[in-house]
């Protein structure tokens, strides 16, 4: 009887262990689930930025290509600080357009370790800001040409 009721104890005391494990198991899937999916609308959010970013570069390459007749046009141009203030711009742009492919390539979205989701969405976010920053950059250097 002893050993029988000791059985049952086990038995009892297993099962709970278990629910419980699971319990926890799907706190954390509901919380990898919920740190994947603002990772993937981060990238949705800024990822059009893209299209403008390589137009961007594009358009630095001409007005560098340019820049004599710009100077004509503008005497007080300063066509050495003109060209490495457009050249640092595209250096940013192409660093943000870069950091995009790479975390995508990179980006395991059917990971389920809790640590390594996190980490990319702070990447993700990190990626937002720069992204912010290049983009009010832009606007404001080529702005003047």
């Amino acid at each position: 009887m002893y050993m029988k009721n000791l059985a049952y104890l086990l038995l009892a005391g297993s099962a709970f262990a278990v629910s419980c494990q699971n319990s926890g198991d799907q706190k954390k899937g509901g919380d990898i689930e919920t740190i994947k999916k603002e990772a993937i609308a981060i990238h949705d959010e800024i990822m059009p930025q893209i299209s403008t970013f390589d137009k961007n570069t594009v358009r630095i390459d001409s007005i560098l290509t340019n820049i004599a007749a710009l100077k004509a046009k503008n005497a007080a141009l300063d066509t050495a600080a003109a060209r490495t203030e457009l050249s640092a711009l595209k250096s940013k742009l192409e660093q943000a357009t870069g950091s995009m492919e790479d975390w995508m390539m990179e980006y395991a979205v059917d990971s389920t370790n809790v640590e390594y989701q996190q980490k990319e969405l702070e990447k993700v976010n990190t990626m937002k800001k720069l992204f912010t920053d290049v983009s009010a950059e832009s606007k404001t250097i080529l702005g003047k040409y």
